[in-house]
């Protein structure tokens, strides 16, 4: 094996390990060519050495790509967690591939399970109202789920649920490149932030998703179920508009 190749194994390594330290999913899984390559100890390039990367395994979920066809190829007809069991179809996302503004909600409802659209249901209209009034279209953002299987009777996801989709949102984000994320509710903004802060203290507030601009505000579904906080989630959709210059 060649100097080149092995030096390539030898980052490769130490990228995955950095990744993993840091708390953030792997969406690539290291090559059979390179796992199967026993890499020796780096040669001094200098008048210091690198300690060698920790072992690191390799994840179970590989998320190619550069384009969401690639990425939704690879989901498939999912099994990996158990809402395979009820879906009527997997819900994946639409909208604008190359789209500025992307929504990320929770989970598909019965609607979405039934048309494989997200946002369609009562919450979808007005989410649609709202994108509207922000001067948008549902044509012109990308809208799209933490989990993408309905789960039974519209139950919160678990996390083992959640862990088994967050590669494939990550993909979706990786492969836009919005300059603004819009984190509908507890679920999205908790897995896109990597925290467990309260909705109603996140919201509001600007935050950074892997150097992008993340706004986090109510899901429209809880605006349903108390209307007096629309005016909050307004106020969070105008400071998303002044953001894009669009207000």
């Amino acid at each position: 094996m060649s100097d080149d190749v092995r030096d390539l194994a030898l980052e490769l390594r130490r990228h995955l390990a950095w990744q993993e330290s840091d708390g953030t999913r792997v969406l690539l899984k290291e090559p059979a060519a390179l796992r199967t390559v026993s890499v020796p100890p780096e040669r001094s390039r200098g008048s210091t050495a690198t300690a060698p990367a920790p072992k690191v395994e390799a994840p179970s979920v590989i998320v190619p790509g550069e384009t969401l066809d690639e990425v939704r190829r690879e989901l498939g007809e999912c099994t990996r967690c158990k809402l395979c069991n009820g879906r009527t179809q997997i819900v994946f996302g639409s909208g604008n591939p190359r789209a500025e503004l992307v929504f990320v909600g929770e989970g598909p409802g019965e609607e979405e399970d039934k048309q494989g659209i997200p946002f369609v249901g009562a919450a979808g209209q007005l989410l649609t109202k709202m994108i509207e009034a922000m001067k948008f279209s549902r044509d012109t953002v990308y809208i799209c789920n933490v989990v993408k299987c309905r789960p039974p009777g519209n139950r919160n996801p678990e996390p083992e649920e959640i862990q088994s989709c967050e590669p494939f949102l990550r993909a979706q984000l990786r492969v836009i490149k919005p300059r603004v994320i819009v984190a509908l509710g507890k679920f999205a903004s908790q897995t896109l932030l990597r925290e467990d802060t309260a909705i109603t203290r996140l919201r509001g507030q600007w935050r950074k998703y892997e150097g992008i601009d993340l706004m986090p505000t109510f899901h429209p579904a809880y605006l349903l179920r108390s209307p007096d906080e629309k005016k909050k989630a307004w106020m969070d959709l105008q400071e998303v508009m002044k953001r894009l210059g669009t207000k």
